[in-house]
C-alpha cells in the first residue's frame, strides 16, 4: 500500500539567538531579522514520515510550510533527508497570523493538495510553544487526530497505530485514515542528509529564488523540472481574506517587555542563623539571586 504523506513543518527563529530586534512594534515576530532553523519537532515528524515511506514502497512525502519565501530552505533540507518535494504557502496577506489563522491557511492548502493519507507534524513550534496548529488543522479538515506521538507502530488496513508519550507513561491508540498525527521531541531524531540527494537537489529553487538566479541556473531549472519547488498564494488555496493574517487572528499582543536578569556573586560567610536570614531578606529585596 503506497501512501501520500504530508509533513507540516515550520521555519522558526532560532530562540538561542534572540536580540533586541526580535519583535516588531505591532507585537509580531521580526522573522527577517533573526537566524532561521528547521523547527526541531518537525524534524521528528519528518523521520516518522520517512519510515512510513521506507516501509510502504511507492509512497511520497511532501513538505508543506507557511512563511516567508526563504522557507524553501527547509524544503531543500527535507529533500536532502528523503522527502520527495514541498510547497511554500507564502503571501504578504498571510503575515501576522496567530494559530487560528495559520491553521485555517494550512488546512486550505491541504484541501488544495487533495489526495492524502496521513498528515504528520511536530507537536509544537519553538517560536510559540502552543501545540495548537496541528489539532486545529484536524478540526478544520474534519478528520481524527493523535497528539504526543512518539512512534508510529503500524499502518495498515486503513488505520494507523501510534504510541503516545504522556507525562506519566505511554499509551497505544488506533485511528482511521486520513488523520493528523503530531510528534513529540522524544521521538527518534531525523536521519542525516543523504550525500547523493544533496548533490542532486542542491540547486532546487522556488519561483521567488529563481528570479534572482543567473541565466545559467534558470536554464538548469527548465532542464530539470524536479528542481522546481512550489509556491502557493492565499488566493491559490481559495483562502478567505477575513480568516487569514492579522484580520483572521483574534490573538493580539498588547505589550512587550524586555526582562534582563543579572547575577550577583553571593557567598555565605557565616553559620549564624540570624545573619543568614538577613542575607536572604536582602537578596529578596534586591530581586537578585546569585
Amino acid at each position: 500500500m503506497s501512501l501520500n504523506i504530508i509533513v507540516l513543518a515550520k521555519q522558526v527563529p532560532d530562540t538561542r539567538n534572540v536580540g533586541k530586534d526580535a519583535m516588531k512594534e505591532d507585537g509580531t515576530i521580526n522573522r527577517a531579522a533573526l537566524p532561521a532553523i528547521f523547527n526541531p519537532e518537525d524534524l521528528n515528524a519528518l523521520e516518522q514520515a520517512l519510515r512510513l515511506k521506507d516501509s510502504h514502497p511507492g509512497s511520497t512525502v511532501t513538505l508543506l510550510t507557511m512563511g516567508l519565501p526563504r522557507a524553501s530552505e527547509i524544503i531543500r533540507e527535507a529533500i536532502y533527508r528523503g522527502a520527495d518535494g514541498g510547497i511554500v504557502l507564502t503571501d504578504r496577506v498571510l503575515g501576522g497570523a496567530d494559530t487560528l489563522a495559520t491553521s485555517y491557511s494550512l488546512a486550505q492548502a491541504v484541501k488544495k493538495f487533495g489526495n492524502y493519507d496521513i498528515i504528520l507534524g511536530g507537536r509544537q513550534a519553538i517560536d510559540g510553544d502552543t501545540a495548537q496548529v496541528g489539532p486545529q488543522i484536524a478540526e478544520k479538515l474534519g478528520i481524527p487526530q493523535i497528539t504526543y506521538a512518539e512512534e508510529i507502530l503500524n499502518l495498515s488496513d486503513g488505520h494507523v497505530t501510534v504510541k503516545r508519550r504522556l507525562e506519566n507513561g505511554v499509551e497505544t491508540v488506533k485511528a482511521p485514515l486520513p488523520c493528523v498525527v503530531t510528534v513529540n521531541g522524544s521521538a527518534p531524531d531525523c536521519r542525516p542528509r543523504n550525500a547523493m540527494r544533496v548533490q542532486k537537489y542542491k540547486y532546487a529553487a522556488s519561483p521567488s529564488e529563481a528570479v534572482k538566479l543567473s541565466e545559467e541556473r534558470k536554464a538548469l531549472l527548465e532542464k530539470r523540472p524536479y528542481l522546481n519547488l512550489q509556491e502557493w498564494s492565499a488566493a491559490y488555496v481559495d483562502a478567505d481574506p477575513a480568516q487569514i493574517g492579522l484580520p483572521g487572528s483574534p490573538t493580539k499582543v498588547k505589550a512587550i517587555e524586555n526582562v534582563v536578569f543579572t547575577a550577583k556573586d553571593c557567598r555565605v560567610i557565616t553559620d549564624n542563623d540570624a545573619e543568614i536570614e538577613d542575607l536572604v531578606k536582602e537578596l529578596i529585596t534586591n530581586h537578585t539571586i546569585g
